[in-house]
């Protein structure tokens, strides 16, 4: 099996199961592990770029093809789709060779009937993409049609986007969603400026492009690298990957040695781990989510950052325990959410949320809040957190919170680096893709009310 038939039995199973993307590409690179990491980077360009890019592929082929790519055969329709992708996004590949291989793709698949038609119709779009004979949606008289098309983002999620940052900001977002971005690791704090320096060398040697990040100190951001677990100092639990939004949220809730820190929507524990570092050798983390798989997985990053003022467990977080009641200097809720702060790592979110299913998820916070608000001791902090950029979910989540609980915003631009104390509102924050160096995220500190 070629690798284009790879990713084409991809496609087909995500269109056949609704499935995400990601999850079946790691389940894929892993059983096809003896292949080269250039065809395992092939595999997952083009697989996650076809996702990514789906309503421009679409758009652009509706206008080549006679058939619509909606009537097509799914084999067909994603043979097409994966072939554009390529002509259209990768000019290191030949435009001869994506045809001449797409072609040999259909006819291997049994569909030797449309062996002329492939070829037609890429060979054609080829030609169009030189001469730029494409017309797209004109920006000014059709806002909505241009910036979903040209950003392959659903027409009422650009609407959306609109109603809450304007059209202008919206596609700057749109725009980021699309850009690759390096993975960022926290460097443990307890590590010198030498030592850190010293791994950052190190790492480079190896062939890594490393930027410190300009909002924390023990932030990096790295590229060129064959794996996260292949770095000198994962095993020593020298760092863990996590996005600098996230780590803002830790030093927003300004955690202080010896307290009592609950973590009730954890894994996989980039904040939990965040938190007991805080700690030093002081306090405790107790670091809950739903599953075992993932109280699983915040347990093996534990014990590799070797946190032993950290314990991890199964809490469903709407459920009532109370031997938690009043625990907790902090709480930190990182609700289930949307996700739309994090469509640039997760391209297929955008397909899979509806209004609907953010409706849903509102209720789901509420409930969630509803219980943990009772873990927090009086006078203690709530930290709210979510990967979404829905107002929704997040400014009247908050305003809901305050009206009907013992709790009130606090500001916290003395604990945010200087580039992002002018976003802060009254205690809450929130970060845009293009605008802010982070994923878009969101966070509220809420200080309880109840006299100790």
């Amino acid at each position: 099996m070629n690798i284009r038939e790879i990713i084409l039995d991809i496609l087909l199973e995500l269109e056949k199961t609704d499935g995400y993307v990601n999850v079946l590409l790691a389940d894929v690179l892993d059983k096809y592990d003896y292949l080269s990491t250039q065809e395992k980077a092939f595999i997952k360009r083009v697989t996650q770029g076809t996702i990514e890019r789906r309503i421009q592929l679409d758009y652009v082929l509706n206008r080549i093809s006679k058939l619509s790519v909606n009537k097509m055969k799914p084999l067909i329709r994603q043979l097409l789709r994966m072939s554009a992708y390529q002509l259209m996004f990768m000019d290191a590949v030949p435009d001869s060779a994506v045809c001449n291989e797409a072609v040999k793709l259909a006819k291997k698949r049994k569909f030797v009937s449309l062996q002329g038609y492939v070829n037609g119709v890429l060979r054609n779009l080829a030609a169009a993409i030189n001469d730029k004979s494409i017309v797209y949606p004109d920006a000014d008289s059709e806002p909505v049609d241009y910036l979903s098309v040209m950003y392959s983002m659903p027409e009422w999620l650009v609407e959306h986007f609109i109603k809450s940052y304007g059209r202008d900001e919206t596609e700057i977002i749109l725009r980021a969603f699309l850009e690759q971005k390096p993975v960022t690791l926290r460097l443990e704090e307890h590590l010198s400026q030498k030592e850190q320096d010293s791994l950052i060398k190190f790492w480079e040697e190896k062939g890594a492009l490393v930027k410190r990040h300009p909002y924390l100190p023990y932030a990096v951001q790295i590229e060129k690298i064959d794996g996260i677990k292949h770095l000198s100092g994962y095993d020593e639990g020298l760092f863990t990957v996590q996005d600098v939004s996230s780590m803002l949220v830790v030093e927003a809730a300004d955690i202080k040695p010896g307290q009592t820190v609950i973590d009730v929507c954890a894994a996989p524990g980039g904040k939990s781990l965040h938190a007991a570092s805080k700690l030093g050798d002081t306090g405790r983390v107790l670091s809950f989510d739903l599953t075992e798989t993932k109280v699983e997985r915040l347990e093996e990053n534990r014990r590799r950052m070797k946190k032993e003022n950290m314990v991890t467990a199964v809490r469903d977080a709407r459920a009532a325990d109370e031997g938690l009641y009043g625990l907790a200097d902090v709480v930190l809720a990182d609700v289930p959410c949307s996700g739309l702060g994090v469509i640039s790592k997760k391209q297929d979110i955008k397909y899979h949320v509806t209004p609907e299913s953010i409706e849903e998820l509102t209720v789901l916070q509420k409930d969630i809040l509803k219980n943990v608000a009772n873990y927090v001791k009086p006078g203690g902090a709530l930290i709210y957190s979510t990967c979404t950029i829905s107002p929704l979910e997040n400014e009247k989540m908050i305003k809901w919170f305050c009206d009907v609980f013992p709790f009130e915003l606090e500001n916290i631009s003395g604990n945010l680096p200087k580039q992002l104390r002018d976003i802060e509102n009254s205690g809450m924050v929130q970060l845009l893709p293009g605008i802010h160096d982070t994923d878009g995220f969101f966070f509220a500190k809420l200080r309880s009310t109840l006299k100790q």
